[in-house]
């Protein structure tokens, strides 16, 4: 079942073209802490090969930099991170853990700014 999802949609971790790319000409790089490989060919095109779902937002900063060419070292896997640093979170927006202002949070119903007409 696995297969006839990467065969016939993109956003099911990979297409089927992406599949022979990486079989043919596709180098391993790396793994992400989300499990998300990494690849580079000979050419020195790259792409990822996403763990669950195709989402953008599922990369780390720093493997961000390497497939984006700003930076074409190689993240360190066990990189020393600062305090002040927080473990990166994909995109939250349209679930129960996406952020919602605490004013919003507190009034629960929304105060009309408006009158409806009587008839």
């Amino acid at each position: 079942m696995n297969l006839l999802k990467q065969i016939f949609t993109w956003w099911n971790r990979q297409t089927i073209g992406t599949m022979i790319l990486t079989f043919f000409s596709g180098k391993l790089k790396g793994i992400d802490e989300f499990g998300n490989k990494y690849y580079e060919s000979k050419s020195g095109k790259r792409w990822v090969i996403y763990k669950k779902t195709v989402e953008a937002s599922n990369i780390p900063p720093n493997w961000y930099n390497w497939i984006h060419f700003t930076n074409n070292k190689l993240p360190v896997a066990n990189q020393k991170k600062y305090f002040w640093e927080k473990r990166h979170v994909s995109n939250l927006t349209g679930t129960n853990e996406a952020y919602r202002p605490k004013k919003i949070i507190e009034n629960k119903i929304i105060k009309k700014k408006y009158e409806t007409w009587k008839i």
